[in-house]
């Protein structure tokens, strides 16, 4: 069993936010738990976002693919943890 857990920081999330919500629509059966956070108030939203995703178990070929479309459509960095 592989169990993986992927975060990204979105560094212009205003600009990306739409197109990177229709990626995660498209991978949304393969993922099980998605939290997004960003610093936000009534005067101002941060440009930054940081998202983490845990995929089903057994995934990899989902991630892999995710990963490369994110990068085509964002300035990200990415980190993942694989149990």
């Amino acid at each position: 069993m592989s169990k993986i857990i992927l975060g990204f920081v979105l560094h212009d999330r205003v600009q990306t936010a739409s197109r990177v919500q229709e990626l995660l629509s498209k991978y949304g059966c393969e993922i099980n738990t998605r939290l997004g956070l960003h610093v936000a108030s009534p005067e101002s939203c941060s440009p930054q976002g940081l998202i983490l995703l845990e995929f089903v178990d057994n995934a990899e070929e989902a991630v892999a693919g995710f990963e490369e479309e994110l990068k085509e459509i964002a300035d990200v960095d990415i980190q993942k943890m694989e149990f």
